[in-house]
Parts: C-alpha cells; sequence; structure tokens
C-alpha cells in the first residue's frame, strides 16, 4: 500500500540520518516519492524534460552533476553547456560535464531547497516512471544563486501534489544470444567502423550486450575475473593514463574524461577522489567483467566493462583517444595484460 505523503514526512522526522535513497529501501518507497512528498516544504515539483532541465543547470554556474546506478556513482563538478536536444537521446557535450540523455524516461523532476549543517544545499533532482533518480544537480558555493529563483519560477508546475505515483520497476535484460547468428556477429563485429554501429549490430541479431560479449569470442571479448575492474582502475591510476569512465542507468550516461590521481578503498567501496571528479563503485556486485574489442576508422577502442549479477551494466571504461591526448597505446596494452577468467564457450 502506498505511503502517505504526510507519513513519508513523519517517517523522515524520526529517522533523517539515512541517505534518501537508502531510507527510500528501508521503508519501502521509491526515491521520487520520498522528495515529492515535500512538495511545498522545501520542495518544488517542475517540468521534468531535459531541454528546460539543461537550460535552467547553464544559468546556474558552476554545479556538481551526479548520475548512479545501484552499484556506481559518478559525480562532476563544471558548467552546462553545448547542448544538442534529440526525440530519442540529448546531448550535453562539455569539458567537464559529459552527458547521454534518454528523455523519454524522465518523467517527474524537483526544485529541492534542503537544510544541512553545512546550510542550504539546493539540488534539481530527475527520476524514472519507478521513482528512481536518474540524474541529479546541484549547486555549489560558486553557482549562481539569485538564478536558482528565477529558475524556480521558470520551470515550477501547476500540480504541486506531493503524492508520487510510481510504476514497477523494469527488471534487467538477461544475456540474449542468437547461436545460429553467431557467424554474422563475428562477420559484422569485425567489419565495424564505429563503436556506435555495435548496438545496432546486437539489435538487428535479437542480441544484447552481455549475450554478444559471452559469444563472440576472440579477439572480440575476452572475459577478466571479477576482481580485474579494480585492477584496471589502479594500473590507470598507477600509470597516469587518460581514461574515460562511462557510468548509467537508463536515462542518462555520465562520462569523465581525464586521468584518476586518488583511488581510497573503503569497505566494499573504491573511490576515485579527485578535483572535480569523484567515483563511488561497489566492487562486491561485480559479478562479470569483460575486455572488448570494437573496430573504428581510428583503430580498436578497446573497454573494460563491468556487469552486476543480473546481467546489468555497471561501468565501462575505455582509454583516451583524443587530438593531443592519446593513451590508446599504453591502455590497450595494459588491458591485453590483465589476467583471463576461464569460462564455458556460449
Amino acid at each position: 500500500m502506498m505511503k502517505s505523503a504526510e507519513e513519508i514526512r513523519r517517517l523522515r522526522k524520526e529517522d533523517g540520518a539515512l541517505r534518501e535513497r537508502d531510507f527510500a529501501a528501508k521503508y519501502g518507497i521509491r526515491e521520487a516519492q520520498l522528495v515529492a512528498a515535500n512538495c511545498g516544504h522545501g520542495v518544488t515539483r517542475i517540468k521534468p524534460h531535459p531541454d528546460k532541465i539543461v537550460a535552467a543547470a547553464e544559468m546556474l554556474g558552476e554545479v556538481m552533476a551526479l548520475t548512479r546506478n545501484d552499484s556506481c556513482v559518478n559525480e562532476k563538478v563544471g558548467y552546462y553547456g553545448n547542448y544538442h536536444s534529440g526525440q530519442h537521446a540529448c546531448i550535453v557535450f562539455n569539458k567537464e560535464i559529459d552527458l547521454r540523455i534518454f528523455p523519454a524516461h524522465w518523467h517527474s523532476a524537483f526544485m529541492v531547497e534542503k537544510q544541512t549543517d553545512q546550510g542550504k544545499r539546493c539540488s534539481l533532482q530527475v527520476f524514472d516512471a519507478a521513482g528512481d533518480a536518474v540524474h541529479k544537480i546541484f549547486l555549489r558555493n560558486k553557482s549562481d544563486l539569485a538564478a536558482w529563483s528565477s529558475v524556480q519560477v521558470g520551470l515550477a508546475l501547476d500540480n504541486q501534489d506531493p503524492d508520487q505515483p510510481v510504476a514497477a520497476r523494469k527488471p534487467i535484460e538477461a544475456p540474449k544470444i542468437a547461436l545460429d547468428k553467431l557467424d554474422i556477429l563475428r562477420k559484422e563485429w569485425a567489419a565495424m567502423t564505429d563503436t556506435h554501429q555495435f548496438m545496432r549490430l546486437t539489435s538487428k541479431l535479437k542480441m544484447n550486450r552481455l549475450g554478444a560479449y559471452r559469444a563472440v569470442g576472440a579477439p572480440f571479448a575476452r572475459p577478466l575475473p571479477a576482481a580485474a575492474f579494480d585492477q584496471m582502475l589502479q594500473n590507470a591510476q598507477a600509470q597516469e593514463l587518460g581514461i574515460m569512465v562511462f557510468t548509467g542507468n537508463r536515462g542518462c550516461i555520465q562520462i569523465h574524461s581525464g586521468p584518476i590521481r586518488k583511488l581510497k578503498s573503503m569497505g566494499p567501496w573504491q573511490n576515485v577522489l579527485d578535483p572535480g571528479f569523484n567515483l563511488h563503485l561497489r566492487l562486491d556486485q561485480i559479478a562479470e567483467v569483460w575486455a572488448v574489442s570494437k573496430p573504428t576508422k581510428t583503430g580498436p577502442a578497446v573497454s573494460v566493462e563491468a556487469f552486476d549479477a543480473d546481467g546489468g551494466l555497471i561501468s565501462q571504461v575505455f582509454g583516451v583517444g583524443t587530438e593531443g591526448d592519446n593513451c590508446r597505446p599504453a591502455w590497450n596494452a595494459m588491458v591485453e595484460a590483465l589476467p583471463t577468467q576461464e569460462r564455458e564457450v556460449a
């Protein structure tokens, strides 16, 4: 039975120490319901389309962008800009903040003002139909607080209902392999000229990412031990390699490009704690890791990719291959040196 907004506020007052995501899980609600319950109490329901929210974020100056899934949190400090809208996908392509946005999953959104020990904390928060967080934008000391008020006026909806209906969560798609199409998969994989062709290929063959990795074999995909993902991060740090770290969910993918400087393990979490970039990764939730090579016009795009026990993608890491910062040869060699995990052939 859905809890009322009043009941959620009462429970939160009694149990205020937990993070929002953990509180929602504890009391059998979704995070969007917790946020919505405070409409009129520091929370304003706003238009959820990325065209509106990114335009607002551009006005706020320096902010922190956060995108996560159950096992990985990606936080980047920077400025929103260079936005390209699209019916099915939108892009923010800035030096620091690099996003791929899927508007169909931007279902509800809120401007949140929360009192903390450090003062008022302001954020824009977006959720999918199931009430799970898709993307969040947090103001910082250098943000334009004057713009915050004008943004609020421009984005606020007439409907400020504190009760948030949510849909059932869609399960993670299990690995899909079409055994009768393996020859086509290998032939067309070898003929790719761009990494973006991969998803079109797997969709055409009625497979998916993890199914294709399990099926295709050498030289395109190689299984690694679960511990290899952390080893890759440590090697990239030690060798000062420029890397691209992808973290996402159904509604948003966030990308960090550059080296990583400081790694710090805390319990099951491995953390990157760099100025302008934090990553928090649950190593104990990594069930499969793959080293993957996809042909492109500029040479192979080599990635290390982590999946959870349900087959959900946790994170992907590539070597940086841009003009003036081509770390790909060193990255490719490092990935090649990671140990292979013996698996049964699909």
